[in-house]
């Protein structure tokens, strides 16, 4: 499982470095890389095992509106392998799309790993910390016992 955050650079090339707590995660599945997609304006990265997973379920959904966002996530996937210095290689338009031009930020949550420029993380963050505070939220949180 993906856990904690981590701030990064990302060269003029576009390539990341894997921190060493997700090469972990990533070492111990079938492939060693990532499947990153766009969502929520930043980029998602999953084992390949788990993006394998995530594939059944989304071919299971038949609504239009699933038709819709298979064309939006699957059609922007890519699968992206580590290279011997433990980085990826990731896209322009994948950059592009998370507004990623050099500060970075890898934020784990569980199953994936999202990667975020650090303004639009910055601005996320605070988003999310006001979230928290409504009465709704902080109720479904007590109710994990948290």
């Amino acid at each position: 499982m993906f856990r904690s955050s981590s701030f990064h650079t990302i060269d003029p090339k576009g390539r990341v470095i894997i921190p060493a707590r997700f090469r972990n995660v990533l070492k111990a599945d079938d492939e060693y890389g990532v499947v990153v997609s766009i969502k929520d304006g930043c980029l998602y990265a999953y084992t390949f095992s788990e993006w394998k997973n995530l594939e059944t379920k989304i071919l299971a959904a038949k609504s239009a509106a699933m038709e819709k966002f298979k064309r939006f996530f699957l059609g922007n996937a890519c699968p992206l392998k580590c290279d011997k210095q433990d980085r990826i290689l990731i896209p322009q338009s994948l950059r592009t799309y998370a507004g990623i031009e050099k500060d970075i930020v890898l934020v784990g949550v569980l199953d994936r790993f999202e990667i975020w420029s650090r303004e639009k993380w910055d601005q996320e963050k605070l988003k999310m910390e006001q979230e928290l505070e409504k009465e709704e939220v902080r109720e479904e949180i007590a109710s994990l016992g948290l």
